[in-house]
């Protein structure tokens, strides 16, 4: 088994809205598809991979570093003991070679987009959900049948005013969630407090409501 081809592709995901530090007037990501030589119904099996928005598409690093290591690396330096299917953690190995330790967030981010999508191509080449797998190797197959999730949002954006958010908000309860995620930081402190205030006027408990 082995990795055919890497592809990777800038896609923009520019939007009026911003937090506390930046805005997204030029936000971009990166998409990644591994591509293997594993056939499932008569297609390859590729994994994808991204990185999360507000940190914008790490072409370079994946394209003049990573990506590169990944094509001429030794098919067997990336599989697992069975021979079977890819190892992620031998593969990131091999993506860091001569790297130097250390910190290097936007190096974290690039390496972390191969690494979802070498996660993501071992769970389909083992035809199980990745929650499962990952169950299974680390923790003796058990796993949680349900997990605390939130809805963020509540970023800034032109002519916004407290009913819009209210209705962003209620719109995320009609969805089922529980607990919503507001931005603050990037307005005057009374302002701000204006907008908690009209988040917390919908909501029954003052613990439905974390802000970032």
């Amino acid at each position: 088994m082995k990795v055919v081809d890497i592809r990777e592709t800038v896609v923009p995901i520019r939007s009026q809205i911003r937090n506390a530090y930046i805005d997204f007037s030029q936000m971009t990501v990166s998409v990644v598809a591994l591509i293997t030589d594993m056939v499932r119904e008569g297609k390859p099996v590729v994994g994808f991979g991204f990185n999360s928005n507000g940190r914008y598409a790490p072409s370079g690093l994946l394209r003049d570093r990573f990506i590169p290591r990944l094509r001429v690396a030794d098919p067997k330096t990336l599989m697992d003991e069975t021979g079977e299917n890819f190892d992620p953690a031998r593969v990131w190995d091999v993506l860091m070679r001569n790297e130097k330790p250390g910190g290097h967030g936007e190096r974290s981010v690039a390496v972390g987009v191969l690494d979802m999508a070498v996660w993501d191509a071992v769970a389909k080449i083992a035809e199980v959900p990745l929650y499962r797998l990952l169950a299974d190797r680390y923790r003796g197959g058990v796993f949680d049948r349900r997990v605390f999730v939130y809805a963020a949002g509540g970023y800034y954006y032109p002519d916004k005013d407290l009913c819009a958010l209210q209705r962003e908000m209620q719109g995320y309860l009609e969805l089922g969630y529980s607990v919503v995620k507001m931005k603050i930081g990037g307005a005057p402190l009374e302002e701000d407090l204006r907008r908690i205030e009209a988040v917390l006027k919908i909501l029954k408990n003052s613990d439905q409501l974390a802000v970032d």
